[in-house]
């Protein structure tokens, strides 16, 4: 694949590996911490395995983050509409000891706010960059602009378009700001056609289409902002054991679709060194894996 190296394209054949969140399944989620922990080198540079939970761990390649406004317009790194949501986990536990939308909360509160009991607090997008090694990528995933009534997943025209676009607009705009300061490599993904229409509109940063029920939708978004990348989930992978043929057995292969296109493949989300393996089998360039142990090196 052509491109950068990472989530955007190697020519080597080498599995990229983003850290979901800073590997959301053994750090807390969306944090300073665990941005730290997915990037963490030894003292020769090396990936740092003194506290690996296996001997295939992997120093992320990219990371990636939820980012959503403030009250005050500040943009932070959450994955809930709600405080107090449960970020996709199971149990008990709230995704952070506040309550309230996020967008409606004043930034001070938000900022505050300690995630999944870690001790841990919810951070400003600059906080999460300021810690990124100048080596590592950001997949900053564009999560909500501050409304409820979001389009997700789908292929939008017209008027449609327009009005959404102007939506996240703002946002964006916020966003770049951010981004604009600093080094990395940058990718922007998102479930929502308004989100990437935006950056394309504002920046020639990278984007990417996050796949949810429509392949077909993916890969005209994808086309339709010339994305350096397309992010679907595993069970649209053909050639997998995870292949979802009642949803998605009408649909093109997607691998082959977008390789034919020039983009890359970056699948989500892997649990498991078995999926990393098959996923990489099948295609795919990066793999947006929870666990540092699943992709060996």
């Amino acid at each position: 694949m052509i491109g950068v190296d990472g989530v955007t394209g190697v020519d080597d054949g080498t599995l990229a590996v983003v850290a979901h969140r800073g590997f959301a399944g053994e750090n807390p989620e969306n944090t300073v911490a665990a941005v730290e922990a997915a990037t963490a080198t030894t003292p020769n540079g090396t990936a740092d395995e003194a506290e690996s939970s296996g001997p295939n761990r992997r120093r992320a390649d990219w990371v990636e983050v939820d980012v959503v406004p403030t009250a005050d317009g500040d943009v932070v790194a959450i994955h809930d509409v709600e405080l107090s949501g449960r970020g996709g986990r199971s149990g008990t536990t709230g995704l952070t000891d506040a309550t309230g939308v996020v967008w409606e909360t004043d930034t001070e509160t938000v900022t505050s706010a300690t995630v999944l009991e870690s001790g841990e607090t919810v951070p400003l997008l600059a906080d999460v960059f300021d810690v990124v090694p100048p080596d590592v990528g950001v997949n900053v995933e564009l999560k909500n602009p501050g409304r409820r009534d979001l389009r997700p997943g789908e292929k939008l025209d017209g008027e449609a378009l327009a009005e959404r676009t102007a939506l996240w607009r703002p946002f964006v705009e916020r966003v770049l700001d951010v981004v604009d300061g600093h080094r990395n490599d940058h990718l922007f993904s998102s479930f929502c056609e308004g989100a990437l229409a935006a950056v394309r509109q504002l920046s020639s940063s990278p984007v990417a289409p996050l796949v949810s029920d429509s392949i077909e939708d993916g890969i005209a978004v994808a086309r339709a902002y010339d994305a350096e990348a397309i992010h679907p989930p595993i069970d649209a992978v053909r050639g997998t054991p995870f292949f979802d043929a009642a949803r998605f057995g009408h649909a093109d292969d997607l691998v082959s679709v977008a390789h034919a296109d020039g983009r890359a493949v970056n699948v989500w989300t892997v649990e498991t060194w078995y999926q990393a393996a098959r996923v990489a089998s099948a295609g795919v360039d990066g793999i947006i894996a929870d666990y540092a142990a699943v992709a060996p090196e």
